[in-house]
């Protein structure tokens, strides 16, 4: 083997890895949006049970009666 093959040889070891290297970081990204997307997602949610949980405090505290007695008692 001359020095020239090995040096076609190493480059294209270098373009098979940097092919692979490319297509898994397009995974990875694919992956972080769909998880972004997911969180938002979740903070929307998390925020509206939040307030449903507020409101229904606020609805209790105003509604006072405590623990009235069956009229039926």
């Amino acid at each position: 083997m001359s020095e020239g093959a090995i040096s076609a040889e190493r480059l294209e070891e270098l373009e098979s890895r940097l092919a692979f290297q490319d297509d898994l970081v397009e995974r990875l990204n694919e992956v972080v949006a769909r998880q972004d997307r997911l969180i938002a997602d979740l903070q929307a949610r998390l925020a509206n049970l939040e307030l449903r949980i507020e409101n229904l405090a606020d609805a209790a505290a105003a509604g006072g009666g405590g623990h009235e007695v069956p009229p039926h008692y």
